[in-house]
């Protein structure tokens, strides 16, 4: 007889997987503007329906040997890829709340649904940033509201996780404001933007997740190490100096979900004075 936490654990990767697979969908149409439910999934390229068998998540990339079963157009692997992906962060978000018997509770079971719809979105916004350079209202701003409600419902249910609604509000008001000033001043000093609209969207959502302190000072400094470290590397072997486009949403999203698993005990190593 399996054991009850690793029976839910099971069901939390197999969950990921297939929300993974809804996000090979969201970032393949939203950025062009395109419904994200109908039609269903399809070929891109000869537009044949999916059939259900050819659907399941990582597998069924490998039994159609990475090709269309109709056209046999190559299908990428980034399409497993992320499918494997929100699995691995699906399992690991369930094994962080529910360390034993006594966390298997309807507060962490609804926080586990809140929380990985969050990372669901920080994924999908995260490659459709790298893809596009762009992120969509709908995966930040206008997802902020929801989490601020989410935040509210979580309260009336026992659980360690989530925060007041009081703290999603400032946060989602610090966390745009503050990364909207930095933004402004930029370009008063500068006169370019150095840093898109869409990132300050997603700071705000952010912030109304994971609240103002001390979270977002984190947010802040992981992020920007992380773009500096990686982004200026990249800048001086493409020979494009110092000043090309580099997407920040990937940066912000790999903060926040460092966070969500060590955050706290980072903060404490790095200002063991103040945590």
């Amino acid at each position: 007889m399996l054991d009850p936490l690793m029976t839910f654990a099971i069901f939390a990767f197999v969950f990921g997987a297939m929300v993974g697979s809804f996000l090979n969908v969201v970032i393949g149409r939203m950025p062009e503007g395109k419904s994200v439910v109908y039609p269903g999934s399809h070929c891109p390229h000869c537009q044949s329906p999916i059939r259900p068998y050819d659907n399941v998540p990582i597998l069924a990339w490998f039994w159609l040997r990475a090709r269309c079963r109709d056209c046999h157009t190559p299908i990428s692997s980034l399409y497993p890829t992320i499918e494997l992906m929100c699995g691995l962060l699906a399992l690991l978000l369930y094994r962080h709340i529910f360390v034993d018997y006594g966390d298997l509770i309807l507060g962490n079971l609804l926080a586990f649904f809140v929380y990985f719809a969050f990372i669901a979105a920080l994924v999908a916004e995260s490659f459709i940033d790298i893809r596009y350079y762009i992120i969509p209202d709908a995966l930040s701003i206008y997802a902020a509201p929801f989490a601020i409600v989410a935040m509210w419902g979580l309260g009336y249910f026992p659980s360690d996780w989530g925060i007041t609604w009081q703290e999603s509000v400032l946060g989602a008001f610090f966390g745009g404001g503050s990364l909207a000033l930095v933004a402004g001043l930029w370009w008063l000093i500068r006169r370019y933007e150095g840093m898109g609209w869409g990132d300050v969207k997603l700071l705000l959502l952010i912030g109304a997740v994971l609240g103002p302190w001390p979270a977002l000072p984190f947010v802040f400094m992981f992020s920007a190490t992380s773009a500096i470290f990686l982004g200026i590397p990249i800048a001086l072997l493409q020979g494009r100096g110092l000043r090309m486009a580099l997407p920040f949403g990937p940066f912000l999203a790999l903060a926040s979900i460092v966070w969500l698993f060590h955050g706290p005990d980072l903060m404490h190593l790095w200002l063991p004075h103040l945590f």
